[in-house]
């Protein structure tokens, strides 16, 4: 099925290359990345419990990516396939187990002009874009492709896009289905694949809507964002079995976001989002979120600051879920390296307080060095088992990555981050007598060749 689907890609390349010299103004672009990424894991994610023994592990995404560019259209396509180096045996010759099938289309879409293609270059842009594609918006904090996985973040939808003179408005629209069904639209939003995501940890949207409007400042941008997202309803019987029911569960997220210089030197970055309506489960939802950054440009080779995220929670006894959802960001780009919070790994719902310094190093041009600390804690009071209670610190993480670009094509990144846990971090995920000190170490390397261009 894999040789098929890249025949068929390849294929289609070069027939669109053949018909390239008819069309003077076409683009045909050929490209394609292998990036692997050796880690080990001494309490990623969630502390270990002592006398865990940490895990190693080197996974691989390739890609393959197609797109061509002509008048009036954009066409793409992206295949790619994401292992762990020894998943399959080194003779396999078929699909043994389809839960461990990593191919797949992680995009295709086309784009359609609905102004001439003259227009455009006059800064002009009024088009339809429909397929599978990722959705990549601000600093991607709600709406971003979430590249660290390897198997990234993307939604089958439409979008209308239009722009003039610095300003942006886009709509969005999607709605799942699990097959063509004959009657009926329900949904089952716990789809096949791995399940990490921010928004209920695997529960997908049955359809979502939005509207994104930006505008391009003199140093920065501004921008405000409305999305509202549906779930399919259900009841679960006292055996815990689950029905689905006709209706949605609909949920609203909004806020501004501003990005901007502040003299010669500062660079600031701030973010408010409110959420309102229902959750995934039909529980009221009254929930809000903030962000403030500010870096300082030392020089032309050092840069640092402070930075501020808050994110509201539930209390124990809250009978609303005042719990903050950051739907389909990027959360590894925030709330520290080690994906404690908001990724895969669930820590309850009591919301985070993350204080913390950032700073970043170009030691060259090729290489550049990010050492962040981060102080975490709840949002919301903590008790234990016996209903007591627990101090809201969740413990500090340190975070260095180095990069370095070997060529335009060829880039290595490597880390080392450490996280000092507490009793209370414990608690909200789960572990019992946890380790002191958690690590996590990774090298990547990343091969993105331009066959064609």
């Amino acid at each position: 099925m894999k040789t098929k689907i890249y025949l068929l890609i390849t294929g289609v390349a070069l027939v669109m290359s053949f018909l390239l010299p008819s069309q003077s103004k076409a683009q045909l672009s050929i490209s394609g990345q292998l990036r692997t990424r050796s880690e080990l894991l001494d309490g990623q994610g969630s502390p270990l419990s002592k006398g865990s023994k940490p895990a190693f592990f080197t996974s691989q995404r390739t890609r393959l990516n197609v797109g061509y560019k002509g008048y009036r259209t954009n066409f793409y396509i992206s295949a790619q396939d994401v292992r762990v180096w020894g998943q399959d045996a080194s003779t396999n010759n078929r699909i043994v187990n389809a839960n461990l099938n990593g191919f797949m289309l992680h995009e295709a879409w086309g784009e359609i002009s609905l102004v001439d293609t003259n227009q455009t270059k006059l800064g002009k842009e009024f088009s339809i874009k429909i397929g599978r594609q990722e959705l990549l918006y601000d600093d991607s904090r709600l709406l971003g492709n979430l590249d660290w996985l390897q198997q990234a973040r993307r939604h089958d939808a439409a979008l209308i896009k239009y722009g003039n003179k610095g300003f942006a408005a886009h709509l969005g629209f999607a709605y799942n289905q699990n097959s063509e069904l004959k009657t009926g639209t329900l949904y089952n939003g716990v789809p096949n694949g791995y399940a990490a995501g921010t928004n209920g940890i695997g529960t997908m949207y049955k359809s979502m809507q939005f509207v994104y409007l930006g505008k391009k400042l003199s140093q920065g941008n501004v921008s405000f964002l409305i999305l509202k997202d549906d779930f399919q309803k259900y009841t679960l019987t006292a055996t815990g079995t689950k029905t689905l029911e006709k209706g949605v569960n609909s949920r609203v997220t909004l806020g501004p976001y501003i990005q901007t210089k502040l003299g010669k030197n500062w660079n600031f970055t701030a973010s408010g989002y409110l959420q309102q309506g229902k959750d995934k489960d039909g529980v009221r939802l009254s929930s809000y979120m903030y962000s403030v950054r500010a870096i300082y440009d030392v020089n032309r080779f050092i840069s640092l600051g402070p930075g501020f995220d808050y994110t509201s929670g539930s209390g124990s006894r809250s009978n609303k879920n005042r719990s903050f959802d950051p739907l389909y960001g990027t959360p590894h780009k925030f709330w520290g390296q080690m994906d404690y919070f908001y990724a895969a790994n669930g820590f309850g719902k009591g919301g985070l307080s993350d204080l913390y310094l950032t700073s970043t190093i170009k030691a060259s041009p090729k290489l550049s060095i990010q050492a962040d600390l981060h102080q975490f804690s709840s949002a919301a009071q903590i008790n234990d088992a016996k209903d007591e209670k627990l101090s809201s610190n969740f413990g500090e993480e340190l975070d260095i990555i180095a990069s370095y670009n070997l060529t335009k094509t060829i880039s290595f990144q490597g880390g080392y981050c450490t996280f000092l846990p507490t009793n209370s971090l414990a608690q909200v995920k789960g572990v019992t007598d946890p380790k002191k000190m958690a690590n996590w170490a990774y090298l990547m390397i990343s091969i993105k060749p331009d066959f064609l261009k």
